[in-house]
């Protein structure tokens, strides 16, 4: 993880800029999905409370070996310590929520709630950072959100707390986005993400010691454990660093390939079968991230 920082690319981003920007946040979101699929796994054995709490614990100590090893620990502490951290609760707040959300909804209709993040990052940088899309950009945003409901064919049910529950996360995780670009320049990436892991490892632990099932682990989960730790921590370096590069507007559509990675990793791992709506929705996807950076 580099300690080096580049002055944010604003409003009116060059398109080398923006689509730099956003192959950094498909290898961020290729990333997440990884640490996804690794704590489904985990979770067949151990609460997700849990699981979410080793997890970022060894994502923030893997942080700290890394910064002591590389004599840049002082590149932990935040220059501008109410964003990070504001950041950081949006997202605790976003971590806890979809949670929530995919313990009583359909993994299908929590996630097609949850990635209206670019569409209201969209919105969202318009009106608060004075980023404006193109014509085409605004119809990709939307024909990569048509595209995920296409993948996950969602079911029709009676809207309840998990509903609200997903539609807030979906707020609060475009609300650290947005942050995110507003931080200062000179601010480190290794300060963000650092500010992070610091407000969720607490209160992970916090989920999982009021759920009251805390058990032991043996060492075959543990490693599962420190690769999706790791993971966490790679794929949060990534999403920042995109961030940092590109519009909020323009990059926050790279979440929609989450979607194709979790098939691939659906297959690899599960055997889950890849359906032709899954195929075309993945294909709506790919085309509403070219038309994004028109």
């Amino acid at each position: 993880m580099s300690d080096r920082t580049v002055v944010e690319a604003g409003p009116g981003a060059e398109p080398r800029a923006n689509g730099r920007g956003i192959l950094i946040a498909v290898m961020a979101f290729a990333v997440f999905s990884g640490t996804d699929a690794l704590v489904k796994v985990l979770a067949t054995g151990v609460s997700a409370p849990q699981v979410t709490f080793m997890v970022t614990l060894i994502a923030l100590v893997a942080l700290i070996a890394y910064a002591a090893a590389t004599g840049q620990l002082r590149l932990l502490l935040p220059r501008h310590p109410r964003l990070a951290f504001l950041r950081a609760l949006f997202l605790a707040a976003d971590t806890i929520l979809i949670h929530y959300a995919f313990s009583v909804l359909p993994l299908a209709d929590a996630y097609l709630l949850a990635f209206l993040t670019p569409l209201l990052v969209a919105l969202m940088g318009f009106v608060l950072l004075g980023e404006r899309l193109s014509a085409l950009a605004w119809i990709g945003v939307v024909v990569g959100f048509v595209g995920v409901a296409v993948a996950l064919k969602p079911g029709l049910v009676v809207l309840n707390l998990g509903h609200l529950a997903a539609l807030a996360s979906a707020v609060f995780f475009a609300l650290s986005l947005i942050l995110l670009r507003r931080t200062k320049a000179q601010e480190s990436d290794m300060a963000l993400v650092a500010s992070l892991l610091l407000v969720l490892t607490p209160v992970a632990l916090a989920v999982a010691m009021t759920t009251g099932k805390v058990v032991p682990i043996d060492l075959t989960q543990m490693g599962l454990v420190i690769l999706a730790g790791l993971l966490l921590l790679g794929g949060h370096a990534l999403l920042v660093r995109a961030f940092r590069v590109g519009e909020a507007s323009v990059v926050s559509a790279s979440q929609y390939s989450q979607i194709i990675w979790g098939c691939v990793y659906g297959f690899v791992l599960f055997a889950a079968p890849i359906e032709l709506h899954t195929l075309l929705g993945a294909a709506m996807i790919a085309v509403s991230g070219w038309l994004v950076l028109q």
